[in-house]
């Protein structure tokens, strides 16, 4: 088995080795929430660093019980015996693969990561395209019809995948789309892995939103995390949520967490309790968090229409995904190689998500363009206007420029092609 470093991650070191190189890159290709951490969760931090015991495997009781009081107040009552903690939701997904078993359906296109981490664990990912217009989900109909395929040539298919909402659309799956794959779970005894580490960032916060844990609680697994709604992916925690009368799925998915991870960080468990508590001050944090997200997000993808590319409207944490097949420069792979080399654009091409690679789609995340110093940060975080602080307006006007240098590419190219004109002799 060939395993390469996560195509997130690649970017995100070459793009910083460019930099240090000299030169001048527009950091669009990594999902991290680029914000400050906010001091009362410094505070905690600091004052749980004395436990240094490795704790129990499914995470400390106050934390589970703060994890569970956290999705009870979102509509899910949730029983902490039954709430999992890891070093980040992305080693829990890899473990509840692991204890699951079997091929999983995967939207197309969905996050780098799950079907990299299906392929290390031996899981055949089936990927179904998103219903038009909407992203995270993979249409029921053709779940159906692919689970129905893959089990008749003998494939054991175990489960499917949902993210809400989603990266790398930055889209939220409708509630009847999410009620229709229940549905199809239920008729074809699918289990139901919701990410939803994006809920608290949804742009409106009055869009419905349905989860399939409220729908179907008997077969679906939430999981979530803090490093996207306060900024703390460097912290690694995560927790999961597992289905009423998931208890033999817990212990599987525990004796995996105990020979890879054994426990999370001590300290760190502390500090997010705290947050999973939902205390005034860090939801205050989030809404402002939030805002700026969808207004550079918003910024953004007018930059993007303004060259003609096709690019849903964000919904939902700091992510575009924009399509320039209409410049035919070629697929995502050289959309984006033109980019980053000829404009100084760093963004991740649509292929590196399981999409057509012929499409010259894109991953673009808006949230390193804030600020380079926390202190930049924490004012654009505050700011009234923030896409008027300089340093914001001129990642705008870096896009803008490159962006329209990559449009006249096409219009060059088409020129050159075309037919000269060869002018009207004159009369008389």
């Amino acid at each position: 088995m060939t395993v390469t470093l996560s195509a997130t991650l690649a970017a995100n070191e070459d793009i910083e080795r460019r930099r240090r190189a000299g030169e001048r890159v527009l950091h669009l290709a990594f999902g991290e929430a680029g914000l400050p951490v906010h001091p009362a969760l410094r505070e905690r931090l600091a004052a749980a660093s004395e436990h240094n015991g490795y704790g129990p495997v499914a995470g400390a009781s106050g934390l589970r019980v703060a994890a569970a009081g956290y999705w009870t107040r979102r509509g899910l009552i949730t029983d902490p015996e039954l709430v999992v903690c890891g070093p980040g939701s992305k080693s829990l997904l890899y473990g509840l693969l692991l204890a699951i078993g079997g091929d999983i359906v995967l939207p197309m296109p969905s996050w780098v990561s799950y079907a990299a981490q299906a392929d290390l664990v031996g899981s055949r990912p089936i990927l179904v395209p998103a219903p038009p217009g909407e992203g995270g989900v993979p249409d029921p109909d053709l779940v159906a019809a692919r689970v129905r395929l893959a089990r008749a040539q003998g494939r054991t298919v175990s489960s499917v995948l949902v993210t809400l909402p989603d990266n790398p659309t930055g889209r939220l799956a409708t509630p009847a789309t999410v009620g229709r794959l229940v549905e199809v779970a239920r008729e074809l005894d699918l289990m139901i892995i919701s990410d939803e580490i994006y809920r608290d960032l949804l742009h409106d916060p009055v869009l419905p939103y349905t989860s399939p844990a409220d729908l179907a609680p008997e077969r679906t697994i939430v999981t979530t995390g803090l490093s996207k709604s306060l900024a703390l992916g460097g912290w690694r925690i995560g927790v999961a949520r597992l289905p009423d009368d998931g208890h033999a799925l817990r212990a599987r998915l525990l004796a995996v967490a105990s020979e890879i991870w054994s426990a999370p960080a001590a300290p760190v468990q502390e500090a997010a309790a705290y947050a999973f508590s939902d205390p005034r001050e860090l939801t205050e944090r989030i809404t402002r968090s939030r805002r700026l997200h969808g207004l550079v997000a918003r910024a953004v993808r007018d930059r993007f229409l303004e060259v003609g590319a096709d690019v849903p409207a964000p919904q939902g944490g700091f992510y575009l995904y924009p399509d320039l097949s209409h410049l035919r420069l070629g697929g995502s792979a050289e959309i984006t190689k033109l980019l980053l080399e000829n404009h100084g654009i760093g963004v991740l091409p649509g292929h590196a998500f399981g999409d057509d690679p012929a499409a010259a789609r894109v991953r673009v995340a808006v949230s390193l363009l804030y600020g380079e110093s926390a202190q930049e940060r924490l004012t654009a975080l505050t700011s009234p206007d923030p896409l008027q602080l300089p340093w914001i307006a001129a990642s705008l006007n870096h896009l803008s420029m490159g962006l329209k240098e990559l449009s006249l590419v096409r219009h060059g190219a088409a020129a050159a092609q075309a037919p000269a004109l060869v002018p009207a002799p004159c009369s008389g």
